[in-house]
């Protein structure tokens, strides 16, 4: 027995080693440091006029930025080369630490436009807990799911129980409020679910019969959601209270329609001086529009899009169903926010307060973005043989 137990411990040990030695992705590499250094970029270019305006440095945003990126990289090359197989273990103190998370941003953060959303370390640096829950519950259910795998299909045993488990988090996220986030979890975990086994009418049943009305209700009926009601008026109409809510959607059309074919050139964006608020974080892409023009969106669409087609294929050659869910939920966590912040630009959907990823402003979701990479890389590296 004792031998029978060393050697299978060789084996994996063998099987651990052999899978570390595979190649890495390196399309998907450079696509990321591509848009990481385009990122860096637009900050460097969006952030000087508010930078300055705050009587700080012109390049304050962006050295924040670039050591955050800088850190983000170092910690993606080192996640790259552990076996993601290990998060399989710590999948209910990543459930348990998204709830304290949410509970503490409840407790000790600090309110800003009618929200709870960061917890501040020290006085210059802070983090949105909902951050790392994103993460923590793809790891979550990816290994749910996995050990599930045999129930899916069943209405109540399969899909109900699972859905149950993502009601606290969510109800948390909406107290905050953080609407934005639930969007994005509810949306991952959903696409987790199906491609993990379950039936396609129980996620769309549901969420067309009670989700959206319960939405619909929540925003018109609680006080607390007020501000996602305007925003979705401001949507239909923008012009309205042009000097309103309707502010930021129609400096943005501004921004974009100014750049034309090519956009002004790096450095010449006239809305960045203090027409667009704060355009170095939910907006810099109308920045970049006016800068860069219909080519350079063309170009950051086409690295997302090769980033999401990369992520797929580490999903589908994945070695297990755990690691192609991992890659699955991280894949689509940032194909949804890219989408999602560059619809709000274009006006193509109400505001929802949604970062771009590897471009919006913002040290500790950098870094954790870059380490999801690393985990994706890792699973990508154990498919290539």
């Amino acid at each position: 027995m004792a031998k029978q137990k060393i050697k299978k411990t060789s084996q994996s040990n063998q099987a651990s080693s052999v899978f570390l030695s595979n190649p890495i992705d390196y399309t998907l590499l450079i696509t990321v440091l591509l848009l990481l250094s385009l990122g860096l970029i637009m900050v460097l270019s969006a952030s000087s006029p508010t930078a300055l305006s705050e009587g700080r440095s012109s390049y304050a945003y962006f050295i924040r930025q670039a050591l955050f990126a800088g850190i983000g990289i170092v910690a993606m090359i080192i996640i790259s080369k552990i076996d993601y197989r290990i998060y399989k273990k710590i999948y209910l103190i990543a459930y348990i630490a998204s709830v304290l998370l949410l509970v503490a941003v409840m407790v000790i953060g600090k309110e800003a436009n009618g929200a709870k959303r960061w917890i501040y370390i020290t006085k210059s640096l802070s983090f949105q807990p909902s951050e790392f829950v994103k993460l923590f519950m793809i790891i979550f259910y990816a290994t749910i799911l996995t050990k599930n795998r045999d129930s899916l299909k069943d209405f109540f045993n399969g899909w109900i129980k699972h859905l149950i488990m993502l009601v606290p988090i969510i109800g948390l996220l909406i107290i905050e409020p953080h609407l934005s986030a639930s969007i994005v979890i509810i949306g991952i975990c959903m696409i987790m679910m199906f491609l993990a086994g379950c039936k396609l009418w129980q996620i769309v049943v549901p969420g067309t019969v009670i989700g959206i009305p319960a939405l619909i209700i929540g925003i018109i009926k609680i006080p607390k959601f007020a501000h996602a009601l305007k925003r979705i008026t401001t949507f239909i109409d923008p012009w309205k209270d042009k000097l309103g809510d309707g502010w930021q959607v129609i400096q943005s059309l501004y921004a974009i329609g100014s750049g034309g074919v090519f956009g002004l050139g790096l450095g010449q964006s006239k809305q960045k001086y203090l027409y667009l608020p704060e355009p170095q974080n939910d907006f810099i892409f109308s920045v970049l529009a006016e800068e860069l023009g219909f080519v350079g969106c063309l170009f950051v669409i086409i690295l997302f899009a090769i980033l999401i087609w990369r992520g797929i294929l580490a999903a589908m050659k994945a070695p297990d169903m755990f690691g192609s869910l991992l890659a699955v939920g991280i894949t689509a966590l940032i194909g949804i926010q890219a989408i999602m912040n560059i619809a709000v630009v274009t006006s193509s959907m109400p505001a929802t307060g949604m970062p771009l990823p590897f471009f919006s402003y913002g040290g500790t979701a950098l870094f954790i973005l870059l380490c999801e990479v690393g985990i994706l890389l890792n699973v990508s590296r154990a498919g290539n043989k």
